[in-house]
């Protein structure tokens, strides 16, 4: 039932760490899901510096979804967005052909707190790959379900699953879930999908007779029910869907053509791809030197 366990690899982003998940050599994509970490947790005082913020910097071919656990984070881009995303909230922005954007922490600059939650990135199908950018938020049960019974409680991030189906606009047969058990809880993920995963941002749960603890991804087997046993209170992340097939990934850039990356490395560097409308005094560089070689995710 389990194909796979992968770690959450650490990775240092200044004044901040991230657990990156995805992409990862022996599985490089889990359905459209491209990339994912764990931001945080991570406490903070209030004042600290700037540079703890994610400047300006762009993408292409994806959407990206953010969702917090704990904290805020304030976005802008270059289609004119101001959003401030809070705890059991969606931030939804689709690059398409290319957008760019900053999220920065300044609430929490002013008072202090914590932050944890989750980042992923989510190919765009071939035919969709060059749309408009765009940007949405979302929040509360209208748009996000939420399911609470016994020791579950559960919201659908995205996509359908479990019968309900989430207002964030996704482009592919795709779900994601945020389950919170408390120990003893016993909860099943449907074999819905061909490609599905279960990531346990805190915690510790018992699946086909395998102890996963915090910070573990596990990648399923297609065609089974998975149950899951809470072994204490945990936080699991269930994600996945169909395939879409290839995609190679550089830097912030995400495609099925080598080329079209190229072309976004090269508009960025020339300054051809415009900055968020209310955030446009700073930006990331492309990182300098000889790049490793685009991987097929």
């Amino acid at each position: 039932m389990i194909d796979l366990v992968i770690e959450a690899r650490r990775k240092n982003l200044g004044n901040f760490e991230v657990g990156r998940v995805l992409p990862f050599h022996a599985h490089r994509m889990v359905g459209p899901f491209t990339f994912l970490d764990h931001m945080g947790p991570a406490t903070f005082q209030p004042g600290f510096p700037k540079d703890a913020d994610v400047r300006p910097h762009p993408h292409i071919g994806l959407s990206t979804l953010s969702y917090l656990f704990q904290g805020e984070i304030t976005h802008r881009d270059s289609v004119g967005s101001l959003a401030v995303i809070k705890p059991g909230e969606v931030n939804w922005m689709t690059a398409g052909s290319g957008i760019t954007h900053s999220e920065r922490f300044e609430g929490l600059r002013e008072h202090g707190g914590h932050m944890d939650g989750m980042q992923a990135w989510i190919a765009l199908p071939h035919e969709y790959e060059e749309i408009d950018p765009s940007f949405t938020h979302h929040e509360g049960p209208a748009d996000l379900p939420y399911y609470e019974e016994g020791g579950l409680k559960a919201r659908l991030i995205a996509g359908e699953a479990f019968g309900a189906k989430s207002n964030v606009p996704v482009y592919s047969p795709l779900f994601y879930v945020h389950w919170e058990l408390e120990p003893g809880t016993v909860a099943a993920l449907p074999a819905e999908y061909s490609e599905r995963a279960a990531y346990v941002a805190e915690g510790r749960v018992e699946v086909d007779g395998r102890e996963l603890t915090t910070a573990q991804m596990a990648v399923f087997a297609p065609g089974d029910t998975v149950v899951f046993k809470a072994l204490e209170r945990s936080t699991v992340m269930l994600m996945g869907g169909e395939p879409i097939g290839p995609r190679f990934i550089e830097w912030n850039f995400v495609s099925s053509s080598k080329d079209r990356i190229e072309q976004a490395k090269a508009d960025w560097k020339a300054g051809r791809m415009k900055l968020p409308d209310l955030d446009h005094d700073e930006f990331i560089p492309l990182p300098e030197g000889p790049p490793p070689p685009p991987q097929p995710m």
